[in-house]
């Protein structure tokens, strides 16, 4: 299980990869989907864990869930219920470790 920097003790963590079990070549896959896409560069620009609801996409709530499964399960993001909302987070500082500049090449590709 992941600890982010904003958990507190209401929060449950969802279970996530550990990067060092991932590959690169499922990080990827993940990134590879636009719509995953979009939810990796909203969490970029935010800096912060976004609940779910807020990122507007135009896709169906049970297609979103799978998205944000895909990339908990490629470990790109880690997610958390406090209450009734779920938030996600980038897992930055886990993917520079783990794959150094992936992100940063693939947030800033056009």
């Amino acid at each position: 299980m992941v600890t982010t920097r904003h958990q507190r003790s209401t929060q449950k963590m969802l279970p996530c990869s550990a990067l060092g079990e991932v590959r690169v070549d499922q990080v990827l896959r993940a990134l590879g989907e636009p719509v995953r896409l979009e939810i990796v560069r909203a969490l970029a620009r935010a800096e912060q864990p976004m609940n779910c609801g807020a990122f507007g996409l135009t896709v169906s709530k049970s297609t979103s869930t799978h998205h944000f499964k895909v990339l908990r399960e490629s470990g790109i993001i880690a997610q958390y219920d406090e209450g009734t909302a779920r938030y996600s987070e980038l897992r930055t500082t886990e993917l520079e470790q783990r794959f150094p500049g992936l992100l940063t090449a693939v947030l800033t590709a056009e």
